[in-house]
């Protein structure tokens, strides 16, 4: 009995090694090796593609990272974000939190196109989003995370869901645990992606209340945005989301909300004498702690609701549904 039980603990230690082996760390039904045998370049088409791209513009990288946040929050990662307006439902492009923001857009477009002529109809778009936006923050110093694949791409997306679900700029703390919460995050993991606002720059017309009307704001810091950022008129003006490394991926983004520094209200109540307080003041001393608790937090946003299995299609073209 001692020998058949030993034999059978054998067979299945060794079954379980070969389905890692085979199959890489697998997340749900998403798996870091989905593309093995049906696309085995892929991830170096989207990398190339990403580098090349935030070496023209440094911005960029951020611009990818949120739009696979802005993908995620709404409905699940799902490549929705990327859909246009069609005769039957009104796109995400438009929403209160999108329109005039997210970009990016041409990247997905061309790291499509280099797909489907490489693997036609194989990688997602909703996939697309999740391993640019990894990329994105490694081409900006930032750290990696084990992202996963399988997701498909869904056939409709949601105006009001887009404008419901995203977290605006005037948020209150209390108004951000609570948005994260309802996608399952905890207070610390809010906190740690909220850290990706360390790259970017924000319009004047989300920050300008905050320059002018906020009084937990360092009066040096709001005296330099305000000639670019006017009580009225330059709604367009931009300014970056950290002024200290700008287009360095780093926890200096935690540093100013110490300084009161944040360019944002949303930003600002991270560090204003609440519940976040401790936490920022980790992250501000210990940018190792950062990086770790944000790629954790990254690997939980990619597995917010993915279309799996037979479930939505995979689009060969972003911006329209087959």
């Amino acid at each position: 009995m001692a020998s058949s039980t030993s034999s059978l603990l054998f067979k299945l230690t060794a079954f379980t090694l070969c389905f890692w082996v085979l199959f890489g760390t697998t997340s749900g039904q998403l798996s870091a090796n989905f593309y093995a045998k049906t696309c085995p370049n892929f991830r170096s088409v989207i990398t190339r593609a990403v580098n090349s791209a935030v070496s023209s513009e440094a911005r960029m990288g951020a611009s990818l990272l949120r739009l696979h946040f802005h993908d995620c929050f709404v409905n699940g990662c799902d490549g929705s974000v990327l859909l246009d307006d069609n005769s039957t439902f009104t796109g995400e492009k438009t929403a209160g939190p999108n329109s005039g923001s997210i970009r990016g857009f041409n990247v997905i477009d061309t790291i499509k196109t280099q797909l489907e002529s490489q693997c036609p109809g194989v990688v997602s778009c909703a996939d697309i989003l999740a391993a640019a936006a990894r990329d994105a923050v490694v081409a900006l110093s930032g750290p990696s995370w084990g992202a996963v694949f399988g997701r498909r791409d869904s056939t409709t997306a949601s105006l009001s869901a887009a404008n419901s679900n995203l977290p605006g700029p005037g948020s209150s703390l209390s108004g951000l645990i609570s948005s994260f919460s309802n996608k399952g995050f905890t207070a610390n993991e809010m906190i740690a992606l909220s850290g990706s606002h360390s790259i970017g720059q924000a319009r004047c017309t989300v920050f300008r209340n905050r320059l002018y009307n906020d009084n937990n704001i360092n009066a040096s810091f709001a005296a330099t945005l305000q000639p670019n950022c006017p009580t009225s008129g330059g709604d367009n003006n931009l300014s970056p989301l950290d002024l200290a490394s700008p287009t360095t991926f780093d926890n200096k983004y935690y540093n100013n909300l110490i300084s009161q520094s944040g360019l944002l209200h949303s930003d600002q109540e991270l560090f204003n004498g609440g519940s976040a307080d401790a936490q920022v003041r980790t992250y501000a001393s210990n940018q190792a702690t950062f990086f770790r608790d944000f790629g954790n937090a990254m690997v939980k946003m990619g597995n917010l609701s993915p279309l799996t299995g037979s479930s939505g299609q995979v689009r060969t073209n972003c911006r329209k549904v087959n």
